[in-house]
């Protein structure tokens, strides 16, 4: 089992850049699959971006290619996603999770979930 904290959130300006980070704490966290996911007011949690456990792969939404970037630590039990160039449609609360099994875009083959981190992109 694993737990994780999201931080990094805050309020930015429209082409603006945030980093966040992911802290999980638990066992072998370099065997989970990571993921990044998104939910804006009103709106169903969309998928942002993942991480293979190797941190050899990534896959991305189309609405972030290009602008997001995800990335691994380890050694620091940390994942992080790098959000550049932010236009308020990426207003949501960002959520990170992992899996033990596939490494995926559906939400539903997540197991664990941190509380989420808000972003506010101001136009």
């Amino acid at each position: 089992q694993v737990q994780l904290v999201e931080s990094g959130g805050g309020l930015v300006q429209a082409g603006g850049s945030l980093r966040l980070s992911c802290a999980a704490s638990g066992r072998s966290f370099s065997a989970y699959n990571m993921g990044w996911f998104r939910q804006a007011a009103g709106k169903e949690r969309e998928f942002v971006a993942s991480i293979h456990w190797s941190g050899r792969s990534t896959r991305y939404a189309d609405s972030v290619k290009g602008r997001f970037a995800v990335s691994r630590d380890n050694k620091k039990n940390t994942f992080y996603l790098q959000m550049n160039t932010l236009n308020p449609e990426d207003t949501a609360v960002y959520y990170c999770a992992a899996s033990s099994t596939t490494w995926t875009s559906d939400k539903s083959d997540y197991a664990y979930w941190g509380q989420g981190t808000q972003v506010t992109v101001s136009s």
